[in-house]
């Protein structure tokens, strides 16, 4: 009796060992698995490509369509490519106001807007991981899908790195007005342009540019037209900070004289 006590103590701390080794070479194996992962932004893709060619998709595209599919909605993605040349002035620096005013002073990653968006995730009790940078944002829609969890951030952050080391600031922002998402399905300037107000995106007036581009966090629930309380009223905050450029221009003007 004493021996098959002993022989069933013993098969039982056979088990829990075996078991333990089983975990630790899963938990090994996660671990190897998620370096891997980031490591992998490092080389991939190859974001030197982005020089000369223009993307035919992104990743958001793709995931847009995939939306559709489950849903069976077959319509019809619009993407029209345009040089920055056929932009006009309005957009790129209506854009660049609303959605990254650092954008030609920062390599990537503006860490005065990430601390304030720290703040009020941490006032908000939430994790949005604002304070993305243009940079940041066309990393995202070319290679990544819109998940906020940290590991997609890390490898968006390794990319986001790569593209500002490999691409000026002008194509970086060609990029970006060109795969960005103005409409549920609606990607790159020249189809939103053409899409809200009938006219390429050279033409579009400092008005047009400026609703087009307080749109961008929210394209999908809010459209340029549409006269919501939201559109207006960062429209106007938009031109409040316009007018506060022009007063340091002017000044930065009479200084130089």
């Amino acid at each position: 009796m004493y021996q098959l006590r002993q022989n069933v103590r013993t098969q039982n701390l056979l088990k829990i060992f075996s078991s333990k080794r089983s975990m630790s070479w899963l938990l090994l194996t996660i671990i190897i698995f998620l370096i891997l992962y980031i490591a992998s932004a490092i080389v991939w893709p190859d974001v030197k490509i982005l020089k000369n060619q223009d993307p035919n998709s992104t990743a958001f595209m793709e995931y847009r369509e995939g939306q559709w599919g489950s849903h069976n909605d077959n319509k019809p993605l619009r993407y029209k490519w345009i040089p920055l040349n056929q932009i006009s002035p309005n957009v790129r620096f209506a854009v660049v106001v609303a959605e990254d005013k650092n954008f030609y002073q920062h390599k990537g990653f503006d860490f005065v807007a990430i601390k304030a968006a720290i703040k009020q995730d941490i006032k908000e009790k939430s994790f949005s991981f604002g304070g993305s940078t243009i940079s940041q944002q066309l990393v995202k829609n070319l290679y990544l899908s819109p998940s906020k969890n940290p590991l997609r951030k890390i490898r968006e952050a390794i990319l986001t790195w790569r593209i500002e080391r490999e691409l000026s600031k002008e194509r970086i922002l060609e990029l970006y007005l060109n795969v960005v998402e103005w409409g549920d399905g609606i990607f790159g300037i020249e189809e939103a342009a053409e899409l809200y107000y009938g006219k390429d995106a050279a033409s579009l007036s400092l008005n047009e540019a400026t609703r087009l581009a307080v749109v961008l966090p929210s394209p999908i629930k809010y459209t340029p037209i549409e006269q919501s309380q939201y559109v207006n009223s960062r429209v106007r905050f938009q031109y409040d900070f316009y007018n506060l450029i022009d007063a340091k221009n002017r000044s930065q003007s009479n200084t130089d004289k």
